[in-house]
Formats: C-alpha cells, structure tokens, sequence
C-alpha cells in the first residue's frame, strides 16, 4: 500500500504550523522534522554563534551571526521546493534588519549568507556532507563549515570556481577560514565548544 505525502508549495511551508512546535525543513517540497540535537550540538552552535559575533564586533563588520533563525530556499533540482535551516549563519546585518517583519527566510533571488555552520548528528551526516554541500555551493555561500562531534572534526569548505574546496582540522590545529581571517579557534575547541 502506497500512502500518498501531500507535498507543499514554498509559500506553504512558509505559513505551515501544526501546533508542535516542531522545526521542519522542505526537501522537494516534504516537510523534514529537524532532530532536537544533542546538548553537545547545541553547545556548538551556541559556542561558534558567540564566536562569530565576538569576531564581528572586533573587526567591526556590520554583520550578525544567528544560531538556527534563518531559512535558505535551495536551488536542488526538483520542480518542488526546498528549504534549509543552518545551524548557524552569518549575513549582513542590513539583510537581517530587512525580515524584522516578515519571515527569517532568504529566497533565491537575495544575496545569499557569509557563512553558514552544520553540527552534525547521527541523522544528519549524509545530509550536512552531500545534499548541503552542494547545495550551498549552487547557492554561491563563501564558506560552510561542518562541525562533526562524531568524527571529531571542523570541515571549512571555501568556495572556488563554483565548488567548495574543503580542509579538515582536527585536534589542536587551528582552523583557517576566509571569512574570518582573525579566528583563532582550534578544532579541539570548536568541538568541546569552550574556549
């Protein structure tokens, strides 16, 4: 027996709330409960959030740094659409202040984030290392890191040409990163998430 998925517009999901609480991402147009994550994922997100504001303010950039607020629609190659929600994601202020009233969703046709974080969890490694990858790619986001607890690794994908280029840090190695040049946070402490 085939049970029929009711499928979404992007508009729908936009209004979609079943009462839950529950956040959902849109992949080809099927709403996709996001897992509650552990408390070491939130730590990392929180942790790499802090970071990044604290490297914004001291360089004086007028961006944000926003842990799980902004929706991504994707560009994936379906006639239905998707939608993603970053773990954490830097844009500029200005386009941040432009969804005071509406939702915390960039469409395709805004500037992409700066960057944009993916704490991987057991459901999500297929996910955050091929479909994100590529999609963030297509996207033309910079940079995107995979925080990785499970693999004990930060994964910084510059963008190049179109494609990502990654580099693995693990342990005490600091990790480079294009967007913020002044960082210095290891591998070691992204994923304890303590300075």
């Amino acid at each position: 027996m085939t049970i029929a998925v009711q499928k979404l517009t992007l508009k729908e999901y936009l209004a979609y709330e079943d009462g839950t609480g529950h956040r959902y991402e849109l992949v080809d147009g099927e709403l996709v409960q996001m897992p509650l994550g552990t408390g070491k994922h939130s730590d990392i997100s929180d942790f790499l959030t802090d970071e990044f504001r604290d490297e914004i303010n001291r360089t004086e950039l007028d961006w944000i740094a926003k842990a799980m607020k902004i929706g991504l629609q994707s560009p994936r190659g379906s006639r239905w659409e998707t939608s993603r929600i970053p773990d954490v994601v830097v844009l500029p202020l200005e386009q941040w202040e432009s969804m005071a009233d509406r939702e915390g969703f960039i469409p395709l046709n805004e500037p992409q984030p700066i960057l944009v974080v993916e704490v991987v969890s057991p459901s999500t490694v297929a996910i955050d290392y091929r479909a994100k990858h590529s999609e963030y790619a297509v996207l033309d986001i910079p940079e995107y890191w995979i925080a990785d607890p499970i693999e004990q690794k930060v994964t910084v994908c510059t963008l190049k040409d179109g494609a990502y280029s990654d580099q693995v840090f693990t342990g005490t190695q600091v990790i480079t990163s294009q967007t913020f040049p002044g960082l210095n946070l290891t591998a070691e402490q992204v994923l304890r998430a303590k300075r």
